[in-house]
């Protein structure tokens, strides 16, 4: 499908224009039901939402399972995209949306479960860190992998609204409209919001590792 391929060329100096006129296109064609035009949204979109989710649960197995029902939704809700956003804060509010309510149902089973055996607690259930060959020693590799758990826990026992925000501007790299936009709030809230989710998240890694 030649539009879909032509979407990830290089464009010159009307870049911005024509991002968003192949932006329509795609679109066009995912409405109209194009396969081609799912498997590249899903090659461009898929790893961005996964991590996205799992910085807001930090649980990576969880986070595939919210992927999957964000994606459906995607493909269902496609056809009642008008554009009054980038499609990419469309999905990603559908994503955080989906994120935020599989987290409350998660809490409501844990209030159920206080006397659970595995004695768990929220946000603490983490994936190993896949390290490449680098020439560090096992210590230091396993250093480094405690310590990035450890920020990742602390991210992830933010509470909101503040954590949403510093993931999608921190991680994300999201600015501070398209925050706004995509969390339907002023951007002097996005900022207060991060400002206050930074304060809180620098005290928990001051605790952990010692800053």
């Amino acid at each position: 499908m030649e539009t879909v391929r032509s979407l990830g060329l290089a464009v010159g100096r009307n870049q911005t224009l024509d991002v968003y006129n192949q932006e329509a296109a795609l679109v066009a064609e995912l409405q109209a039901g194009s396969e081609a035009a799912f498997t590249y949204l899903l090659a461009v979109y898929q790893n961005p939402v996964f991590n996205l989710i799992a910085h807001i649960l930090g649980n990576d197995a969880d986070a595939a399972d919210v992927l999957q029902d964000v994606f459906m939704k995607v493909f269902k809700g496609v056809r009642q995209f008008h554009g009054d956003s980038r499609l990419k804060t469309w999905i990603y509010r559908i994503a955080v949306h989906e994120a935020s309510n599989h987290r409350r149902s998660w809490l409501r089973r844990r209030l159920r479960e206080v006397f659970s055996l595995d004695g768990g607690s929220p946000g603490m259930a983490m994936c190993p860190v896949e390290w490449q060959g680098n020439g560090n020693t096992p210590y230091h590799m396993l250093e480094q992998s405690e310590r990035h758990q450890l920020v990742k826990r602390a991210l992830a026992s933010l509470v909101e609204p503040y954590k949403t925000v510093v993931v999608l501007r921190e991680i994300e790299d999201m600015t501070y409209e398209e925050i706004a936009v995509l969390l339907g709030i002023a951007e002097g809230t996005v900022k207060s919001r991060l400002m206050r989710g930074r304060e809180l998240l620098r005290r928990k890694l001051a605790g952990v590792l010692g800053r």
